[in-house]
Parts: structure tokens; sequence; C-alpha cells
């Protein structure tokens, strides 16, 4: 039995920080996890940030609202979800995600949540685990299933590391030199071909 996890941001979809910063012309909220490798270092920057310029989540989910998903990974989720069982793994929130997973059919994500005041300033966020990323793959694991898991930036090396295969897609050059070990794509083809090796079953 094999499974495939995938990282959102970055290899489904755009950079959902990268949108808004260049939607406020915020540049310090481009930083992301390709830049910064502790998330909660990142996440309190951005939240003040956020308060510094009196925005909340209302705003963000406007510029999610005109996003989609990347070039092709519509079409490449529905050639996983044709071979493998897939979950997404990610360091979204759910309130982020939503729309997103509507134009990428549904699949199942598991990710983090946040907690917002009346007037829609975000206030918090709430880790669904620590290391869920890497979590999520052992206890898959645990119910016997094999893992190929791709992903982009520093907070997705101990999800590749725990994988039966570990992939690097689109990742930058800091993360390529750092992680030598995983092999790098480019493109979605590139990515199949990588999970086809990961299998142990002929893949189309």
């Amino acid at each position: 039995m094999e499974i495939v996890c995938l990282d959102l941001e970055g290899v489904l979809v755009p950079e959902i920080w990268i949108n808004f910063a260049k939607r406020t012309g915020i540049r310090e909220l481009e930083a992301t996890t390709r830049d910064i490798p502790d998330y909660d270092v990142l996440m309190r920057q951005r939240l003040r940030i956020l308060d510094e310029h009196k925005l909340g989540l209302k705003d963000i989910q406007a510029v999610i609202a005109d996003m989609g998903p990347l070039p092709g990974a519509a079409e490449f989720v529905e050639w996983v979800r044709e071979h493998f069982q897939l979950i997404i793994l990610s360091d979204t929130f759910y309130e982020f995600a939503h729309p997103l997973m509507r134009q990428l059919g549904w699949p199942t994500i598991m990710c983090h949540r946040l907690e917002s005041a009346d007037d829609g300033r975000i206030t918090s966020y709430v880790l669904r685990q620590p290391d869920q990323k890497r979590e999520a793959v052992k206890a898959l694991h645990g119910l016997n299933y094999r893992v190929i898991a791709a992903g982009d930036s520093y907070n997705d090396t101990n999800m590749l590391s725990e994988a039966d295969r570990g992939i690097l897609f689109d990742a930058p050059e800091n993360v390529i030199r750092e992680f030598p070990q995983f092999p790098v794509t480019r493109s979605y083809e590139e990515l199949k071909a990588e999970i086809r090796k990961g299998s142990l079953r002929r893949i189309p």
C-alpha cells in the first residue's frame, strides 16, 4: 500500500504570503519557510507585521480568492489520485486553504488553524501538532503505508527524510545545497518520474 504526501504552497499553489506581500506592498511578508526555517519565528514575524499595518483575515482571504493552482497542478493531482492515495501536508491554515482545495478537487489536507478576534484581526495560530508533516508520515508508516513525499522548503525536509522516498520540487538553491540527498525536480513531469521510481508498482 502506497500513499503520496505533498506540500501545498510552492508545489501545487503559489505562496500565499508572497502573493499577499505583493498585493499590499509589504516586502517583509515575502519571507517564507524557504528563508526562515523556524516556523514559530516566521509566524510571529508575520502576525506582528499584520498588526502594525492593521490587516486581518479578510484581507488575506481576498487575495487567496483571486489565486488558483499553479499551471498543471490540478492535472497532476488528478494523476496522483488515479494511482495512489493522496494527502496534502501543509503548514498553511484551514482558513486559507478552503478555496484552493476546491480548485484542486478537494484532496485531503492536514494543516493548522488560525485564531482571530471579532474584528478579523489574527491573534494567534494553533499548530495541529509540532513537526506535523513528519509525524503524519510516521503515523502512516504505522498503518503499513509506503510513503512517497514531495516538498520545496526547509519545513518539508523532515517529512522527506521520514518518507520512503523524499523528493524536492522546484526548491530554492539554498535548500538543494543543504539537502543533497533528495532528488531535485523542476516540473510535474519530472516529479511524476521520481514518484514512479519511488513506487514498488509499475505506474503509467
